[in-house]
C-alpha cells in the first residue's frame, strides 16, 4: 500500500476486540498483574499504554521504521533522542533549525557535555568539515525552519555512513506523506505531531521513529526513564488527525504554492522562501513527494512586517503551524526568540521575516486579506 492508504488502513484501523473504527482510549495509570513473576506487556502507563502503542506502531509503519515512540511534545521527542548520546559526544547540526532544538543543544545538553557544531547543511562540504573524531550524529531538518533550506538527504546520509554516524532528521514540515528519510538511509526521524499530523491545533505531542530495533531500544530507555510521555487522549487525537492528513495537506500545499507565487510578484515583498522556488527545487523534488504547506517571506521593511501581522485577519498571528487555519508567525519573537540576535541575523532570520503555514481557507480570500494587510 502507498502511504496515503496506510494513513487509513493499518494494524490499528479496526479495534480487534469490539470492531470499533477508532482506537479505544485507555485511560488508566496502571494495569493489574495476574502474575508478578511473569512478564506482561503493560504494567504502568509511563512505560506503555495501548492507545499510545497504536500511535507508535502507526507512525513506525508510515515512516518505514522498526519502532515508533510517542512523547509529550515535539521537543520532548527531540530531547529524548539527543538523550541517547553521552558527555563528550559531538553532533553536527543544521544551523537553520527550529529554535527549540537550538535552545536544547545550546543550554541543557551543553551543560552536560554534549558538544555540537552548527553548519549550513545545504552545503555537504560544510558537513564533512564539521565532523570530529568524537562526532556521533548529524542532525538535519529539511526543509529547514524558518528559511526552508533544502539539504541533500542522500548526500548527507552517505557522509554519515562513511563515518559510522547516526543521521537524525526532523520531518515535521513534510510528514511521512511527503518525505520518508528512513527510506533514504536515515537512522532516526522526529516529528512535532502538534503540527500537521495532529492538524487541528488541539494537541501537543512528539514522535520519534528508529530505523532498527537496536536504536529503538536506546530511545525507549530514555522515553521510559525521562517519562515525557503523552496522554492516551492526545494519542487518540493524533491518530484521528493522521487519517485526514492527505486531504488537509493537499489543500494546504496548494494554497501555499499559490501564496508563494503571489508574494513573489508583490511590490512590498523582498524575498520568498518556499521549496518549489529557487535552485534547490529539483533537489527537494528528488527526495520528497511535494513542497509542503509552509513558506516564509521578507517584507522590504520591518515596519511593513509588523503592520502586516497587526492587520491580517484570516491568518492567526500565533506560534505553531500545520493547523486547518492559516497561521502567520514572527520567528524573531516566536520560534527563534531564544536564539541570540547576532546568530539570527547571521542565519538570515531577520526582523522583516514572516513564516506562514497555509490553512484550508479559500485561496482568493487569503490573497485578498494578505493584500490588504500589506498595504
Amino acid at each position: 500500500m502507498k502511504t496515503a492508504t496506510k494513513l487509513i488502513h493499518n494494524a490499528h484501523a479496526i479495534d480487534p476486540v469490539t470492531g470499533a473504527l477508532n482506537t479505544p482510549i485507555t485511560m488508566t495509570s496502571t494495569f493489574a498483574q495476574k502474575d508478578i513473576f511473569a512478564d506482561q506487556e503493560f504494567d504502568y502507563a509511563r512505560s506503555g499504554n495501548p492507545t499510545r502503542k497504536a500511535l507508535e506502531e502507526t507512525i513506525a509503519l508510515l515512516e518505514g521504521g522498526a519502532k515508533g515512540y510517542a512523547f509529550s511534545s515535539g521537543m520532548a521527542a527531540t530531547s529524548s533522542v539527543l538523550g541517547i548520546f553521552s558527555a563528550g559526544d559531538h553532533i553536527v547540526a543544521a544551523e537553520d533549525i527550529y529554535g527549540g532544538s537550538y535552545r536544547i543543544l545550546n543550554s541543557f545538553y551543553k551543560r552536560f557535555g554534549l558538544e555540537h557544531t552548527a553548519i549550513d547543511a545545504s552545503d555537504l562540504d560544510a558537513i564533512r568539515k564539521a565532523i570530529k573524531p568524537n562526532t556521533k550524529a548529524i542532525f538535519l531538518e529539511t526543509p529547514s525552519n524558518p528559511l526552508l533550506k533544502i539539504t541533500d538527504l542522500k548526500g548527507a546520509i552517505a557522509i554519515a555512513k562513511e563515518r559510522d554516524l547516526f543521521t537524525i532528521v526532523d520531518n515535521t514540515f513534510m510528514t511521512p506523506l511527503l518525505q520518508r528519510p528512513i527510506a533514504l538511509g536515515a537512522d532516526i526521524v522526529v516529528h512535532s505531531a502538534t503540527k500537521f499530523l495532529g492538524g487541528h491545533s488541539d494537541l501537543v505531542l512528539g514522535l520519534a521513529v528508529s530505523a532498527n530495533e537496536a536504536i529503538g531500544r536506546r530511545i525507549y530507555q530514555v522515553q521510559n526513564g525521562f517519562g515525557a510521555t503523552p496522554s492516551p487522549f492526545d494519542c487518540f487525537l493524533t491518530l484521528r488527525g493522521i487519517k485526514t492528513l492527505r486531504a488537509r495537506l493537499a489543500v494546504e500545499q496548494d494554497n501555499a504554492q499559490k501564496l508563494a507565487l503571489w508574494f513573489q510578484k508583490h511590490g512590498d515583498v523582498e524575498r520568498v522562501y518556499y521549496p518549489a522556488i529557487g535552485d534547490a527545487a529539483a533537489l527537494h523534488k528528488s527526495q520528497a513527494d511535494g513542497f509542503g504547506a509552509v513558506l516564509s517571506f521578507k517584507t522590504k521593511t520591518t515596519d511593513r512586517a509588523l503592520s502586516f501581522l497587526k492587520k491580517v485577519r484570516l491568518a492567526a498571528c500565533a506560534v505553531s503551524l500545520g493547523g486547518v487555519e492559516t497561521i502567520a508567525s514572527y520567528p524573531v519573537k516566536m520560534s527563534h526568540a531564544a536564539m541570540p540576535p547576532s546568530e539570527r541575523e547571521r542565519r538570515g532570520i531577520s526582523e522583516n521575516l514572516i513564516r506562514v503555514s497555509a490553512g484550508l481557507e479559500d485561496i482568493d480570500d487569503l490573497i485578498d486579506d494578505f493584500d490588504k494587510a500589506l498595504q
